[in-house]
């Protein structure tokens, strides 16, 4: 009677783990749909419908009390949103996070996104759905005391909805590496299907809540490569091109940690918010995370000049990374893809002037020697470029991302 009835115990927690992973899921991809639909109307009414009666100098005054702004909250409640990296290695770390500070997190995620700062959603996000997981994890009595496992997984699945790629999310978490917590951890092979749950769920709620209001739909997809003889030789010159941009991510990070870090707070936000504003005025294809951009490039690629996208995918990353290090923080995987596809372009088209059908391949070469570079990750780099590259450059992704990697760590040690 005694194992029949720990049995039955058993089922019945298994039970209660999937739907708790569902429910994770669910309220993982409405919070996003949320996110995503106030930065949709913030953006609109600061940029759209507000500077129809102002001057042209309205930028600069838009993104400096953005930057002032961000800098006073930032001194009041604390340095947020935190890195992705940053979250989910405090979480490993300490089993938790700090879920008390969540209405802190939404608005430290959502200003540098509506005043144009050139970072993505993913940070904020991936704090604010770990920090949900944790008072689900602590608090909800059928969760248990399992709160790294059920955060580790709600992060995953946030960044597979942000990224539409559902294998994305568990590679670059590393849900795989169990935390010991204070209760018994999940089991090994109840992951995978606890995974797959909360991603399906996601992914179906986030489809169904936008067919009710449309939401950013990430960045557009090109279509099927046919590479030739041509692009096959020319791949190892886009790897390399690839790798200079990674190293180029990386030294322009330093540099701007470098500033940031000996300039006091406010005064930092507020100058980022300058700079921000002076080249919105000039360049305003510098600005955001790149989502619209990369649709007007792919459409409208013969009006652009090699060596102007060339010089837009550098400029991108160096103000993706004044962003980040001087305060308006956020991700950077939006523009680092955006910067990669402008190079591919730029070279593509300045060896073959006027013929845009080696211009994807040229793309998706570069993206993976520069995200390869810089993350370390081939098949998570693999699964984030499916956001916009079709399955079957997947067959020159895949090595190009290797080999980048392999390069990154190199150059690295």
């Amino acid at each position: 009677m005694g194992m029949r009835k720990e049995t039955k115990n058993g089922i019945g927690n298994e039970l209660k783990l999937v739907l708790f992973c569902a429910v994770i899921g669910m309220v993982s991809s409405l919070v996003f749909w949320l996110f995503l639909l106030a930065v949709q109307y913030g953006t609109k009414l600061l940029w759209e419908v507000i500077p129809v009666r102002t001057g042209r100098w309205y930028p600069l005054i838009l993104c400096s009390a953005g930057g002032l702004l961000i800098g006073i909250l930032r001194r009041r409640f604390g340095d947020y949103p935190e890195e992705m990296t940053e979250v989910i290695d405090g979480l490993k770390k300490n089993g938790t996070y700090p879920y008390k500070k969540m209405p802190v997190l939404l608005v430290a995620a959502l200003l540098p996104l509506i005043f144009g700062s050139s970072v993505g959603p993913e940070a904020g996000m991936v704090g604010i759905i770990v920090a949900l997981c944790c008072w689900a994890g602590d608090n909800l009595r059928f969760a248990g005391k399992q709160t790294a496992e059920y955060s580790r997984i709600g992060a995953a699945v946030s960044l597979s909805v942000i990224f539409r790629s559902p294998l994305f999310g568990i590679l670059q978490v590393d849900a795989d590496q169990t935390q010991e917590t204070q209760g018994e951890a999940v089991k090994p092979d109840m992951k995978p299907i606890l995974y797959c749950i909360a991603a399906g769920a996601a992914f179906g709620c986030f489809y169904l809540l936008n067919r009710i209001v449309k939401v950013s739909e990430g960045f557009p997809s090109f279509e099927r490569i046919m590479p030739d003889t041509h692009d096959c030789v020319l791949s190892v010159l886009y790897l390399i091109c690839g790798i200079i941009l990674g190293l180029f991510f990386e030294y322009t990070a330093r540099a701007f940690k470098m500033i940031g870090d000996k300039l006091p707070p406010i005064l930092k936000e507020l100058l980022c918010g300058v700079l921000l504003g002076v080249i919105a005025c000039l360049l305003p294809v510098l600005c955001f995370s790149g989502e619209e951009q990369m649709g007007v490039l792919i459409s409208d690629y013969s009006l652009y000049m090699p060596f102007a996208m060339i010089g837009i995918a550098f400029l991108k990353i160096a103000v993706t990374n004044m962003c980040i290090h001087l305060g308006l923080k956020g991700g950077h995987f939006f523009p680092a893809i955006f910067a990669a596809v402008c190079l591919g372009y730029g070279l593509s088209l300045l060896i073959f002037p006027g013929d845009a059908s080696h211009a994807t391949f040229a793309a998706a070469i570069v993206s993976a020697g520069m995200l390869g570079f810089s993350m370390k990750k081939p098949l998570a780099v693999s699964m984030l470029l499916l956001l916009c590259f079709p399955m079957n450059a997947l067959l020159w992704i895949v090595p190009a991302a290797a080999l980048a990697a392999f390069s990154g760590r190199y150059l690295n040690k």
